[in-house]
C-alpha cells in the first residue's frame, strides 16, 4: 500500500503538468515582466469577466513603478545594508528555529512511541498517517487564524506550546515504564505537538 501511496503524489503532478498550458498568464506578470498592457487587459477580462477593471490595472501599474524604483541587491549588498539588518536577523532566527524546533525528531521517533504504546503493528502506519493529516489540517486552520491574530502571536504561541509539549513528552517517556497509561499520554502529546507546529511556525 505504501508504494502506491507515495506514487499517488505523482498523479497530482501529472495533472498539473497537463493542465498548466491551459491556464492564463497572470495580469501582473504580463504587465510588469513582459510590459504588454493589451495582453494584461485580455488576461484581466478572462479572469474576472467583462467590465471596467481599470482600478486593478492601475494597482498593477503602481506596483510596476514601485519595483522599477527599488534597487535589486546582491547577497553581499544585502548583508552589508544596515537598514535591512534587523529584518535579516529576524528571518534567520525564524528559519533556524523552524529547522531546530523538533518536528523531525517527533516524526522520526513517533513509530517507536506508537510501538511502545502497544499499538498493533498493522495500525502504526495508519496512526503515523494520522499525525501527518493533523499537520495538514492545522496548517489549513492557520490560514484562517493568521488574519485574526497576526503572525507574531501565532509564532510566539506555537513555540511556547511546542516547548511545553516537548517538556511533557520528555517526562512521559521517562516515566513510561512506571505507569502503563504514560504510553497513551505520549501519543496524545505527539499529536498535540504536530497541531501546534502546524498552527504556529
Amino acid at each position: 500500500l505504501w508504494p502506491w501511496l507515495l506514487a499517488s503524489s505523482g498523479l497530482s503532478a501529472l495533472v498539473q503538468l497537463v493542465t498548466l498550458p491551459f491556464f492564463p498568464d497572470s495580469p501582473s506578470y504580463l504587465l510588469i515582466q513582459k510590459g504588454n498592457e493589451e495582453a494584461c487587459r485580455k488576461a484581466v477580462r478572462k479572469l474576472w469577466g467583462q467590465g471596467d477593471h481599470q482600478a486593478e490595472i492601475d494597482d498593477i501599474m503602481k506596483e510596476k513603478a514601485a519595483m522599477t524604483s527599488t534597487k535589486t541587491l546582491r547577497v553581499r549588498e544585502l548583508i552589508k545594508e544596515r537598514s535591512l539588518r534587523w529584518q535579516l536577523y529576524i528571518l534567520m532566527t525564524v528559519m533556524t528555529t523552524l529547522q531546530l524546533c523538533g518536528i523531525n525528531a517527533i516524526y522520526f521517533y513517533s513509530f517507536e512511541v506508537f510501538h511502545t504504546a502497544k499499538f498493533e503493528e498493522y495500525l502504526i502506519p495508519y496512526v503515523s498517517l494520522g499525525v501527518g493529516l493533523c499537520e495538514c489540517l492545522s496548517s489549513i486552520l492557520c490560514t484562517t487564524l493568521i488574519d485574526r491574530f497576526g503572525r507574531k502571536v501565532l509564532l510566539w504561541g506555537g513555540y511556547t506550546l511546542m516547548c511545553s509539549v516537548l517538556a511533557l513528552l520528555t517526562m512521559t517517556l521517562s516515566l513510561q515504564h512506571q505507569f502503563f497509561w504514560m504510553h497513551y499520554f505520549s501519543v496524545v502529546l505527539i499529536f498535540l505537538f504536530v497541531v501546534f507546529y502546524g498552527i504556529g511556525p
